[in-house]
């Protein structure tokens, strides 16, 4: 059974108060030709404001020849459902590839990513998150758990794209809306073919996920992520380390630029190696509690560079936010018994938005 590491043990609330208006704006990227103190990461130490938060470290470097990569997952192999199951016990992170989702679908999603991100800034404030809700323009969201600001934008879609998008394009708006629809549809249909894969591996039945249904799946988010040029990378931090409280959360790489750091089975940081059109697939902390602590959820965060600007954009998948999941004990070895209590999608994220990476410790049994 996968036990999260001593580091992210023990976490103390964070007050709500500490999310000012002016931490969820973005600095113009475009200009900035210094790394402002802002952003300034101190190397070998925590920043968090929760002072027992993991630390956070410089990139990891290269790792040593003959050492395993990322898995990858080919999903017309006959073989998949055993190797989900080894990558999501193992890492907690796999790629997959054949998975049927249309190029020019992927094609479609990173151009209005690209379109919305090269906007003026006073543009995209059009479409600000405000501190209460999960939808809009801004900073990372988890950036409110930490002193230091992160070098990257982004957009969350949480239900329909009309209203922001309306904001930004007043009179143009159809097409960022279409292109989010139809990025949606394929993604909850490869997002229902994975987790089923998962629980197959895990000899669950329907009737073990009866909450799995495709007509009560509806909930998830995209999210599109913007890592500017950085005129100091070693210094800064993309996106600081965490865990997904989704199901899972598929990541597609917008080009073959490096990014995207997971931690491995060593517990060091490793790169994933972009492949082109194939799709990311962390496990989230809800699938850690189905799998009763089995399958992985993945510790990961994002670097940033001095030569390339990355973009990526991220689906992150689960129940209706009122329905409680738990393990099922029945396909489980005989004598395990229930590591966490059953639990809602829209529970879990309170509890998250107040214990951050601290949040699982506070639904185990």
């Amino acid at each position: 059974m996968y036990q999260q590491p001593a580091e992210m043990q023990a976490s103390k609330p964070i007050n709500n108060t500490q999310l000012a208006i002016d931490h969820l704006i973005p600095i113009d990227f475009n200009n900035a030709t210094d790394l402002p103190d802002s952003h300034n990461w101190p190397l070998f130490q925590s920043i968090a404001i929760n002072t027992s938060s993991p630390p956070v470290s410089p990139p990891s470097p290269p790792p040593p020849s003959g050492e395993k990569p990322i898995p990858v997952v080919d999903l017309d192999d006959p073989r998949a459902t055993s190797r989900v199951r080894t990558a999501c016990e193992t890492w907690g992170v796999f790629q997959v590839t054949n998975h049927g989702v249309p190029a020019a679908v992927l094609d479609g999603i990173e151009h209005q990513a690209r379109r919305f991100f090269a906007s003026p800034g006073e543009k995209k404030l059009r479409a600000l998150r405000s501190p209460e809700g999960p939808s809009g323009y801004g900073a990372a969201p988890i950036s409110r758990f930490f002193s230091k600001m992160m070098w990257s934008e982004g957009l969350t879609i949480a239900g329909s794209p009309v209203e922001h998008a309306r904001r930004v394009w007043p009179r143009d708006y159809s097409t960022f809306c279409t292109v989010i629809d139809d990025y949606k549809e394929e993604m909850k249909g490869l997002a229902e073919k994975i987790c089923a894969l998962m629980f197959k591996s895990l000899g669950f039945d329907k009737r073990d996920v009866e909450w799995f249904e495709p007509k009560r799946l509806t909930q998830a988010i995209v999210q599109l992520n913007s890592y500017p040029k950085c005129p100091d990378p070693t210094r800064a931090m993309g996106l600081a380390p965490h865990t997904d409280s989704s199901l899972i959360t598929m990541l597609y790489h917008t080009n073959t630029s490096k990014g995207l750091q997971v931690q491995g089975p060593d517990m060091n940081w490793v790169d994933v190696e972009p492949i082109p059109n194939a799709i990311t697939v962390h496990v989230g902390d809800l699938m850690q509690m189905v799998s009763n602590g089995r399958f992985k959820s993945v510790l990961h965060r994002a670097i940033v560079s001095k030569a390339h600007h990355r973009i990526s954009v991220a689906y992150s998948f689960g129940p209706r936010k009122d329905v409680k999941v738990s393990a099922p004990l029945g396909p489980m070895k005989s004598g395990d018994l229930p590591v966490y209590r059953p639990i809602s999608w829209n529970e879990y994220l309170n509890i998250k938005s107040i214990y951050f990476n601290k949040a699982m410790e506070h639904v185990l049994v």
